[in-house]
């Protein structure tokens, strides 16, 4: 797993953000993540991001790798609220264990135990905020899984995944658009919009929980965060005409005879060129 000199020296600073693209394959690059392989890993992803605290901006999930471009912040100065904790046990723990958990806080709490209280926040909140432990657990709840469906044992992934720190602004909303075009530089789409295990995918299509709020909610944050812009999915229809238009201009650069940009609805934009 990545060490520590992949992490930020702002990351416990509230004015600059901390935002990494990570990637991570397959051992011997072998394909092996199909349809039902890559939709339970975002659902693994989304789980991850729930219980952690921090915030997926862009993914895509490929055949034999994955990106994701996740922006870690800072644990709330004085930690988090009981209630927010068993919200965020929730997302990866059954009912019957965080009720256990609320039962051991609501004691803590009555009895004016705030040592006790603290030493069960300590339990889980060392993995929240945290880049290395969100790659470590969402690769090992992964593989598990896999294992397990596919019967076999082993190491799913490469020794190490990497990490790049990445700027806000521009930077980030060219890694996103970088991570959202991996299918179609593959040759797997023709249009981002319609590969399914992606953020833009996700944004436009909707996903399987039908909406895609999660989704375009990463994007306007990847867009524009250094404007101010936080998770704000109500400013999409705005963000995904700038989005659309960096997409299809890093595809045109690459090769322009092959594609093109046509600016509509924001559900199809990129067509194939006959050529």
């Amino acid at each position: 797993m990545s060490s520590k000199r992949w992490l930020a020296p702002w990351k416990d600073s509230a004015g600059k953000l901390a935002i990494y693209h990570c990637i991570s394959r397959v051992v011997d690059r072998r394909f092996v993540l199909g349809d039902v392989e890559r939709e339970h890993f975002r659902m693994f992803l989304r789980m991850q991001e729930n219980f952690s605290g921090c915030r997926i901006l862009s993914y895509c999930i490929m055949s034999n790798h994955f990106h994701l471009l996740l922006e870690v912040p800072p644990m709330p100065e004085g930690g988090i609220s009981d209630d927010l904790l068993l919200k965020r046990l929730a997302a990866t723990n059954s009912d019957a264990f965080v009720a256990v958990v609320a039962k051991e806080l609501a004691e803590a709490r009555t009895q004016g135990r705030e040592d006790w209280a603290a030493e069960i926040h300590a339990r889980f909140v060392y993995r929240m905020h945290n880049l290395s432990e969100f790659m470590k657990t969402l690769l090992q709840r992964f593989t598990r899984w896999f294992n397990r469906t596919h019967q076999r044992s082993g190491t799913l992934w490469e020794e190490r995944y990497k990490s790049v720190i990445v700027e806000s602004g521009i930077a980030a909303r060219t890694m996103a658009a970088y991570i959202d075009l991996n299918p179609v530089r593959a040759g797997m789409v023709a249009d981002p919009a319609e590969y399914r295990w992606s953020s833009y995918g996700e944004a436009v299509g909707g996903g399987t929980k039908g909406n895609g709020k999660k989704a375009r909610e990463g994007l306007v944050r990847a867009c524009m965060s250094h404007h101010g812009a936080g998770f704000e999915a109500e400013k999409w229809k705005e963000i995904s005409r700038i989005y659309r238009r960096m997409m299809g201009l890093a595809l045109g650069r690459k090769n322009p005879a092959r594609l093109r940009w046509i600016h509509g609805d924001g559900r199809r934009g990129l067509i194939a060129q006959n050529r």
